[in-house]
């Protein structure tokens, strides 16, 4: 087994809190470490767990967990945990993985998982679009959809992404939210496989040969799987193809070092917007 064996693999670094008096990770937090991968997975297939189970009408639970220790990891190591799914039967999930420190391989691990339903704790077939993600992710298959287009054909998607970060989860007033320039915008959408939308952002002119990039919102589950940046690029290049020379944008001060990731540079300083920090951005799109 070899890192190479695992399309997921999650990162993190042992703290002090996690090993013995023989100054080795304790035992029982390897397994840990595997579940904390598995919410990394299920970011990796697009798929926000809680939302996702409650509209399958069924969750998963853990049958067998076992490992096997090949040597151990110390205060301060950077881990990888691999994950992957080895095998879907009817009702169970199995999967593999594999804890490493470089490319050392220090622990391997099963996991097997029965979809039950969550009232009666009795097992049931696993959904046919849960399959097929779960198997075409690790074919290497793409996860996600990217739809651009206007308002009307998009406001179904888009409108409760927004709805759920900016009003729900920001506290914006939703009279600030909805405004006429939702209609002349041109619309991101992401939708996963299960046709959930997960993010969305919009892109307008603001004047000539210059292009303004707002309202982008991921739900909580999926930030910093790269949704965010599929998006910016996404409008972008609708923007460089209509013959926009400079794309503006107005930051929350939260999120500047991920536009600036993204080449924009920060231009004056940070002013009140809705009741949130900003600061305004641009930059120059390549000819």
């Amino acid at each position: 087994m070899t890192r190479n064996d695992f399309r997921l693999l999650h990162r993190l670094r042992v703290r002090w809190v996690e090993v013995d008096l023989q100054k080795i990770v304790f035992n029982g937090h390897y397994l840990m470490y595997f579940d904390t991968a598995m919410a990394d997975y299920w970011r990796a297939l697009a798929i926000p767990y809680e939302d996702t189970m409650h509209q399958l009408g069924g969750d998963l639970y853990v049958k067998k967990a076992s490992l096997e220790y090949h040597a151990s990891a110390q205060y301060d190591d950077r881990l990888e945990v691999g994950l992957r799914c080895q095998r879907i039967g009817n009702s169970s999930i199995q999967f593999v993985g594999g804890i490493f420190c470089g490319e050392q391989l220090l622990i391997t691990g099963e996991l097997l998982y029965v979809y039950a339903n969550p009232h009666t704790k009795t097992s049931m077939p696993v959904p046919q679009v849960l399959r097929e993600t779960m198997l075409g992710f690790e074919e290497g298959q793409t996860v996600t959809t990217l739809e651009t287009g206007h308002w009307s054909t998009l406001k179904d998607k888009a409108q409760p992404v927004r709805t759920q970060v900016f009003v729900q989860e920001q506290g914006i007033d939703a009279k600030d939210e909805w405004d006429a320039a939702n209609e002349n915008a041109i619309h991101a959408v992401i939708t996963n496989r299960f046709g959930l939308a997960l993010g969305t952002a919009r892109l307008l002119a603001k004047s000539v040969g210059i292009a303004q990039i707002g309202r982008m919102a991921v739900v909580r589950a999926m930030r910093g799987s790269g949704l965010g940046e599929q998006l910016l690029q996404a409008l972008m290049k609708v923007a460089q193809a209509r013959g926009d020379k400079e794309v503006h944008l107005h930051a929350q001060i939260s999120a500047q070092a991920f536009y600036a990731r993204a080449g924009f540079i920060q231009v004056g300083e940070p002013f009140d917007e809705v009741g949130i920090a900003h600061v305004e951005m641009h930059k120059v799109l390549e000819a």
